[in-house]
């Protein structure tokens, strides 16, 4: 039994997962959450607070760190969670030993590339408009959209060093758009949709990637006829291929 710990668990992302890992019956979980979840050990503590959430890493195997405040785009309000509370996070696990943290990145971290031509277009659902073959975004290029996604690249970054400095195994994935109606629900989702399957499979291979795997980032999105984030590099390393899509939920 693989020993699980979930930030953010309470969220739509955190409480997918924990259906799907609950149903293959191969993992113990843990919540790290500001308040209970209901049937799972629950550590309530704020990740802003180190201290105050060490305790939960211990006897862990793998960290998946969901918990980040997604409201308006303001440095200030961001900041206890998105960057001091992932500080924590990964030093919380380097201290109890934790061999992996999967990071919940975003694909903000690219969606600076919808203002300009092909993406503004492909954003819109302007497809009409599109004369020419689109360039797919890959997992090593950045260009932050907002706070948020240069927050998800600092992230990402202090991912690398605790892996370069601590040894630990660091898994970053660039989150499409996952949605309660698992659907797309507005033009740009249709390119950057992620399914509720497909975003658990992506998560639970990286929780069961083999160690030898230290650093990556991997896009994430469902096999959209739009989308434009090169999905080559996620398939490679770890399996991952899509069984939904805008077009088919």
């Amino acid at each position: 039994m693989k020993k699980i710990l979930i930030t953010g668990m309470s969220g739509l992302i955190g409480g997918l997962l924990k259906d799907h890992l609950e149903e293959l019956g191969n993992y113990e979980l843990t919540a790290l959450n500001r308040s209970d979840v209901s049937g799972v050990k629950t550590h309530r503590a704020d990740i802003s607070e180190l201290d105050s959430i060490k305790d939960a890493f211990l006897g862990i195997d793998v960290v998946v760190h969901l918990a980040a405040y997604l409201g308006d785009d303001d440095f200030y309000n961001q900041l206890p969670t998105n960057i001091i509370g992932t500080f924590n996070v990964f030093e919380a696990a380097r201290l109890a030993g934790v061999k992996r943290v999967v990071y919940a990145s975003s694909g903000s971290t690219i969606r600076g590339k919808e203002r300009y031509y092909p993406y503004n277009r492909i954003a819109s659902g302007e497809y009409g408009q599109i004369i020419d073959d689109v360039p797919m975004v890959t997992h090593n290029e950045i260009h932050p959209g907002g706070v948020y996604g240069a927050m998800k690249v600092w992230g990402e970054a202090l991912g690398r060093h605790f892996s370069d400095e601590f040894g630990m195994s660091i898994l970053c994935v660039r989150i499409g758009s996952v949605t309660g109606e698992n659907k797309p629900t507005e033009p740009r989702q249709k390119s950057i949709f992620l399914s509720h399957r497909d975003v658990c499979q992506i998560l639970r291979l990286c929780v069961d990637a083999t160690q030898e795997l230290k650093y990556d980032i991997f896009l994430a999105t469902s096999n959209n006829k739009w989308n434009y984030r090169d999905l080559t590099h996620a398939k490679d390393v770890l399996g991952f291929v899509p069984v939904d899509s805008a077009e088919r939920v």
